[in-house]
């Protein structure tokens, strides 16, 4: 008996709702918030196989991302000039 090829793209991969939850992908988009709109992106793909017709989900989903980095990123800076003016 063979195993599937690891190539195979068609080969349908079942998982547990605890393996899903231990996804580092899915743990890490779902600390941005943006977890809802990557699950809808998810479920148009899976319906169509066609990131055309999915554009408002990856328009929403993308949007939401480059809100969080910004938010991060803001939030960062001013991390570091607290650090830069403290006194030693």
């Amino acid at each position: 008996m063979t195993s599937p090829s690891p190539h195979e793209r068609s080969a349908k991969k079942t998982t547990t709702d605890a393996e899903e939850a231990e996804d580092p992908v899915e743990r890490m988009i779902s600390r941005t918030g943006c977890g809802e709109l990557h699950e809808a992106l998810q479920d148009c793909m899976a319906e169509h196989q066609d990131w055309r017709v999915c554009q408002s989900h990856v328009g929403a989903f993308k949007k939401c991302m480059n809100d969080y980095h910004k938010v991060r990123q803001e939030h960062l800076s001013q991390r570091r000039r607290m650090a830069n003016n403290t006194p030693t």
